[in-house]
C-alpha cells in the first residue's frame, strides 16, 4: 500500500462535550492493542490530548493546525507522522465544523477531513435524547457536501432499551452506526484550568484509563467495521513533509557545526510539537531533553535551550527550589547563547512565578490569575534575534490563565497584528522569549536560525 492511501478515520462531534477524546483515544488504543501500528493526530493547537494519543499508540501525538500551518501544509505533515502506520486515527476539536474565529472553515475539523480525503466518524452525545439524534445527525451529513460522514458513534447511552430507540431513529438517516457507548466514569480524565491533566503528570493513572477506554470501545463499537471504513480512503497526491527538504530552502540557517540544544520536558513543560525536535536535529543539531524539576543541570555541553509550554504554575515551589538548575540558565542566558522559551518557558525565565523565585532571566514577575487568554494571533518580529529575523511572520496560539508585568520588555519578542495590535514578549542578548506558541513547521527557518546561534556562538566561546 502506498503511502498515500494511509487507512484513516477522522474521529468528530457536533460539540465540545460530546466524548471525542474518550472515544478517539479509546480507538487508538483498541487497535493498537490488536496488533496495528496507529499513527495518532488532533486537529487544532491542543497538546494536551496528544499525550494520551501517544500513550495508546507509542507513537508521538501530532498536531493538524491549517491556521498555524497553513491548509497546504496538512496532507504532508499528516503523511510524514503517519509513515510506516496501518491506521491513522484523527480526533478532531471542538465542533465539526468549528473554525477559527471569523474565519468561516479554517482550522476546523471538516476542513482537516476535506484535506486528508477522510471519512468522519461522527460522536454524538446521546444522553438526552432518543429520536431527535437522527435530525441532528441528518444535519451535520447534509451540510457540507464535500464532507463524508461515514458514521455514528453513539455516546453516553443509558440503557439498553435507549439503545435500541437511538438504533431505530439512526436507520432512517442513511449513517449508519459503529458504536454505542454506555454512560460510565471509570476512565475519566481529571480537568483543572486548562482542560485535561497531562499524561505525564498522573501517568501510572493515565495508563489504567487508556486502558479502561480500550476496553470499553472494544465492547461498544464495530472495531472490524470502522477499520474497512478507513480503508476506503484515496491516496493523496502530496509528498510527506520533510524536516530536511524544509530547510534546504532557507539560506543560511544550517550550522557549521552540530551543537547540543537542550529541551525541557518532564510533568512541568510537557507540551512541545513534535516537528520542532526534528527540525532542529535537521538543521544540524543534536537535541538533548532535561527536566527542570529533577535535573540540577542542564546537559553537558548545551549551546542553546528551548523552554515550551506546560504548567509550570502547578511546580512553581519544586522548580524554584531547584537552584543550581535556575542558576545555570540563567548562566547559560547571560553567555549570549540562543534560547527560545514559549508561555512555561517565558514564566520560567521571569524573575518570580505566584512569589517563588524562577530563573530571574527576564525583569518581569509573573502570577496565576482568573482570566483566560485564549485565541489564534498573527505577529512579526520587531527586530533580528537568535530565533527570527526582522520581518518575519508567523502565526501562533496564546493559551493561558497567567499574567507577566511587565507583559513586554524594551525589545518585544513580537508585534501583534491580529486580532489585536500590541507588543509581546521579551528579547534580550539570545533570549527570545514569549507568551505565543508558534508551529515552527510553518516557518522553519526559525529551527534553522536558533541551530546557527547556537553554533556560531560556541565556535566564538571555543576560539575566545
Amino acid at each position: 500500500m502506498s503511502g498515500g492511501a494511509i487507512p484513516r478515520l477522522v474521529i468528530a462531534a457536533p460539540s465540545s462535550g460530546a466524548g471525542k477524546t474518550t472515544v478517539a483515544t479509546g480507538l487508538m488504543a483498541a487497535f493498537a492493542e490488536a496488533g496495528l501500528v496507529v499513527s495518532p493526530h488532533k486537529v487544532g493547537p491542543d497538546y494536551i490530548d496528544p499525550g494520551y494519543h501517544s500513550l495508546a499508540t507509542g507513537r508521538p501525538g501530532r498536531n493538524l493546525d491549517a491556521y498555524l500551518c497553513g491548509p497546504g501544509r496538512i496532507a504532508p505533515l499528516f503523511l510524514h507522522g503517519a509513515a510506516g502506520a496501518d491506521l491513522a486515527l484523527v480526533e478532531g476539536v471542538m465542533g465539526l465544523f468549528d473554525g477559527a474565529s471569523g474565519m468561516g472553515e479554517l482550522s476546523s475539523t471538516a476542513q482537516v477531513a476535506k484535506l486528508l480525503r477522510a471519512p468522519v466518524v461522527l460522536v454524538v452525545d446521546a444522553s438526552s435524547q432518543s429520536r431527535s439524534v437522527a435530525a441532528l445527525v441528518h444535519g451535520f451529513a447534509s451540510w457540507d457536501p464535500e464532507v463524508r460522514l461515514a458514521g455514528v458513534i453513539l455516546n453516553k447511552v443509558g440503557s439498553d432499551r435507549h439503545e435500541e430507540l437511538l438504533r431505530e431513529a439512526m436507520e432512517s438517516s442513511g449513517v449508519p452506526v459503529l458504536g454505542a457507548l454506555r454512560r460510565d466514569g471509570r476512565a475519566g480524565t481529571p480537568s483543572r484550568h486548562l482542560g485535561l491533566v497531562p499524561v505525564a503528570e498522573r501517568r501510572a493513572e493515565a495508563v489504567e484509563s487508556v486502558a479502561e477506554l480500550a476496553a470499553r470501545v472494544r465492547e461498544g463499537c464495530d472495531l472490524e467495521a470502522l477499520l474497512a471504513l478507513a480503508r476506503t480512503v484515496p491516496e493523496l497526491p502530496d509528498a510527506p513533509w520533510d524536516p530536511a527538504s524544509e530547510l534546504s530552502v532557507a539560506e543560511g540557517v544550517t550550522a557549521p557545526q552540530r551543537p547540543l540544544i537542550a529541551v525541557a520536558g518532564g510533568p512541568a513543560f510537557t507540551f512541545s510539537y513534535a516537528e520542532h525536535a526534528e527540525l532542529l536535529a535537521a538543521a544540524g543539531a543534536d537535541v538533548a531533553a532535561f527536566d527542570p524539576l529533577r535535573d540540577e543541570q542542564l546537559p553537558p555541553g548545551t549551546q542553546g535551550l528551548v523552554i515550551g509550554g506546560g504548567f509550570p504554575e502547578m511546580y512553581a515551589p519544586d522548580l524554584s527550589a531547584n537552584a543550581p538548575l535556575r542558576t545555570a540558565v540563567a548562566a547559560l542566558a547571560a553567555s549570549g547563547a540562543p534560547v527560545s522559551a514559549e508561555c512555561a518557558g517565558l514564566l520560567y525565565l521571569s524573575r518570580s512565578l505566584d512569589g517563588k523565585p524562577m530563573c530571574g532571566v527576564l525583569p518581569a514577575e509573573s502570577r496565576m490569575t482568573e482570566r483566560l487568554t485564549l485565541g489564534y494571533r498573527e505577529a512579526v518580529a520587531l527586530r533580528d534575534n537568535a530565533l527570527a529575523a526582522a520581518g518575519t511572520r508567523v502565526r501562533g496560539h496564546e493559551f493561558h490563565r497567567t499574567v507577566l508585568e511587565p507583559g513586554a520588555g524594551a525589545d518585544p519578542a513580537w508585534g501583534l497584528t491580529h486580532p489585536e495590535r500590541r507588543v509581546e514578549g521579551f528579547v534580550s542578548g539570545g533570549v527570545h522569549a514569549s507568551y505565543l506558541h508558534v508551529h515552527w513547521a510553518a516557518e522553519p527557518s526559525l529551527a534553522g536560525r536558533l541551530v546557527a546561534s547556537a553554533a556560531r556562538g560556541a565556535v566564538a566561546r571555543s576560539s575566545a
